[in-house]
């Protein structure tokens, strides 16, 4: 007997994510915060991807809240204001990533608009940061406890849906 896997909805305009069963119940909802470019496909834009998606990978398992990661490996930093100010033009991810790769070829897969190859991932930010409000370089953004309680209730495969 095989489970049905969760699904994520992820809604630009209301700038929110929504974690629902294989029956449709609303298992978790959070607010979020996507690319301040708006949404797009192509290389470079730093814009969010949309269509049908689904996790590639799970990174950071185990890691504490706070922990940052560049090219998706752990630096061994906690986040605090005073690294933001030592490093003020990185690109913030913490505690845990998501990877997303695209399923629809020629949309957000493949070619110049492949999400996987633009890096496009689900993950954890600085507290200070808004929510409800478009301000990320293309990917989703979420606080540090809410990616965590999202990590753990998913796998590799779970269905990702990007609605601009």
């Amino acid at each position: 007997m095989t489970v049905s896997q969760p699904v994520i909805e992820i809604d630009v305009a209301t700038q929110s994510l929504t974690l629902k069963d294989a029956q449709g119940r609303i298992l978790m909802q959070t607010r979020i915060s996507t690319a301040r470019n708006g949404v797009g496909e192509e290389n470079g834009s730093e814009k969010t991807p949309r269509g049908a998606h689904y996790i590639r990978a799970r990174i950071g398992a185990g890691l504490p809240a706070d922990a940052v990661l560049v090219s998706r490996r752990p630096t061994g930093e906690i986040y605090s204001p005073s690294l933001r100010t030592a490093f003020p033009n990185r690109d913030w991810i913490l505690t845990r990533i998501l990877w997303l790769c695209g399923l629809e070829p020629g949309n957000n897969r493949l070619g110049t608009v492949d999400t996987m190859r633009r890096y496009i991932y689900i993950h954890g930010c600085p507290d200070e940061d808004p929510m409800g409000v478009p301000g990320s370089r293309g990917c989703i953004k979420m606080r540090n406890n809410e990616i965590i309680e999202l990590f753990d209730r998913v796998v590799p495969g779970t269905r990702v849906y990007i609605r601009g």
